[in-house]
């Protein structure tokens, strides 16, 4: 059995699965929600609040340590209170460790002309430095075949040369399998031995570890068979070192279901450890991924991500989990999900890309977190993890439309002020439903319909009695517009009696939104210091209006009026006046 070689239309991360469609189509005639009423109860706790958005990934490895990844973990780093795991790709990648979009590598394993082995961790340990020192862990991708461990059928992937392809080798040679699993075991103990000597077994321990990416498409070159002798030979060098270690994967794409299967079907016959089940989403395949024409012109077809899509995606998978009862509730990592792919084309590759510079993304990014712990809930699983594939480019134009948190001059996108929303969620999640929501449980139903527009609410309670609403107004079509905004009844019920402190804070077109003003100034390519310093003082999350007072009587019932833009998210904090 060997793997299915890719069409042309195949990238990476891009389901095969085609119950839905590869995008979300524009509809101009779909009904909006006129008004909702959303319910909060405070006092009906829903259970610990997973939080599956603190976790970050990327490609380019070697800007983790650039200073601006350094400044970006930070960021992220102030968003959580025990850290973020992130997932670079190429840290057994050969190269000089200049790293391009799409391409970087750690550099780690070298062989002499007689065949001694020598180990550099000069790059990784400045990887994960930069990640421990933000106060992240870091969720190792073992990954991929060092030029030195490349087995001879290597030789037969051609490239033809040209100044844009390196060699071979980056051209996709470390997609095959190493040709000496004995020495690619060597490797990985010895990556973990040094990682447990230069961070110590207490931050060590809070790691994973995971073989690979994406075996199930072009990622890699070998059999199936292949790959899970592959996994049983890492994990035995992973726990030879950290017996404790937690190891698995297999990080496949969303189309990946046979490949999962196969995989856990081996794992469970020849009882070789699964820590954690490890897959991937993508909400969109714009089509085409490129245009040649004139630079900024339109889209061929307007097209969006699709929520249904990557929530069919992930159901697929935890559903072939739960045919294994033993890894049914394992933690599921859904370690690359995103809106759209790849993480480094743009507005220029496609106009549809625009989302991932606008208030849409941050909108959907909402949604989806809370439609992914629903999807969670309804199927009896254990998604622990909605990893953004997402970090920065280096050489960018302003708002390039790339899948990224920060454009050019570090300026921050809305993007990740749905991050910042987020963060401020409490510990505990509570009931909270919307009249006009679309819930999970109709997925079926949709029958590979787009995701209509709705209203609706995450909500969660912190340990000092603080009750948050992230209520949102969204669906899956970013060229969908409505002249007025929607007006929402929040009523939160099971308050303690007393005052308490109103803050509400909004991303929308006008609000949290570096995006706007830039276009606002004329889209200046070179701005001024002063139209720098006008962007980027409405990139953070800003209040839609000043905080206020409330008084909650004896009931313990507050009710306020909030009226949403499309696409637009508010978050409603009542925080407890001591």
């Amino acid at each position: 059995m060997t793997t299915a070689v890719p069409t042309q239309d195949v990238n990476p991360g891009i389901s095969s699965e085609r119950a839905f469609p590869r995008n979300a189509p524009s509809d101009p005639s779909a009904p909006h929600v006129a008004a909702a009423r959303v319910q909060v109860h405070a006092d009906d706790d829903a259970g610990p609040l997973t939080r599956l958005w603190e976790s970050v990934g990327y490609d380019e490895i070697n800007w983790t340590y650039t200073p601006t990844g350094r400044h970006l973990l930070g960021t992220f780093g102030e968003l959580t209170t025990t850290g973020y795991h992130v997932r670079p790709h190429y840290v057994f990648c050969s190269g000089s460790g200049f790293g391009i979009p799409h391409w970087g590598n750690g550099n780690v394993y070298h062989e002499d002309a007689e065949g001694n082995v020598t180990y550099d961790f000069t790059i990784v340990d400045q990887t994960y430095d930069a990640i421990v020192e933000a106060g992240h862990h870091v969720l190792v991708e073992l990954a991929f075949t060092p030029r030195d461990l490349l087995p001879p059928e290597a030789e037969e992937l051609a490239v033809v040369s040209s100044p844009t392809v390196y060699s071979a080798y980056e051209a996709g040679q470390w997609s095959y399998p190493p040709r000496d699993y004995g020495r690619w075991r060597d490797l990985v103990a010895a990556l973990a031995a040094h990682c447990l000597e230069r961070y110590g077994a207490e931050e060590v321990d809070t790691w994973l570890w995971e073989l690979w990416n994406e075996p199930d498409i072009f990622y890699w070159r070998g059999t199936p068979e292949q790959f899970y002798d592959l996994y049983a030979v890492t994990a035995e060098g992973v726990r030879s070192v950290l017996p404790q270690a937690k190891v698995g994967g297999p990080a496949v794409t969303g189309g990946g279901a046979e490949f999962l299967r196969g995989f856990l079907a081996y794992t469970e016959a020849h009882d070789v450890p699964v820590d954690f089940v490890s897959f991937h989403t993508k909400g969109s395949a714009f089509t085409p991924w490129r245009v040649y024409g004139p630079t900024g012109g339109p889209a061929p077809a307007k097209q969006s991500p699709s929520a249904h899509k990557m929530l069919h995606e992930i159901r697929t998978m935890l559903r072939v989990m739960a045919e294994f009862p033993a890894y049914k509730t394992l933690p599921a990592i859904v370690d690359e999900c995103d809106a759209g792919v790849p993480a480094h084309y743009s507005f220029y590759d496609n106009a549809n890309f625009v989302f991932q510079n606008t208030e849409y993304y941050p909108v959907f990014q909402a949604k989806l977190m809370k439609k992914i712990l629903d999807l969670s809930d309804l199927e009896g699983a254990n998604v622990q993890q909605a990893t953004s594939w997402s970090f920065y480019f280096e050489g960018e134009r302003y708002f390039e439309g790339t899948r990224s948190f920060l454009t050019a001059g570090g300026v921050e996108k809305p993007f990740l002020n749905a991050y910042r929303m987020l963060a401020r969620l409490g510990e505990r999640r509570v009931t909270a439903t919307s009249d006009a929501a679309h819930g999970v449980d109709l997925l079926d139903e949709a029958a590979g319909r787009s995701m209509p527009e709705e209203v609706d609410v995450l909500a969660s309670r912190a340990q000092d009695g603080s009750v948050a609403a992230l209520v949102w107004r969204h669906t899956d079509d970013q060229y969908r517009t409505a002249e007025s905004a929607t007006p929402v009844t929040v009523d939160v019920t099971g308050l303690a009696a007393g005052a308490y402190r109103l803050t509400h804070q909004r991303i929308d077109a006008e609000h949290s939104n570096s995006h706007t003003v830039w276009q606002e100034l004329g889209a200046p390519q070179v701005p001024t210091d002063e139209q720098l310093a006008a962007i980027r003082e409405r990139q953070g999350l800003e209040e839609l209006e000043p905080a206020r007072e409330v008084t909650v009587g004896d009931d313990g019932a507050v009710s306020l009026v909030v009226d949403l833009p499309l696409p637009a998210v508010s978050l409603l904090v009542l925080e407890p006046v001591r």
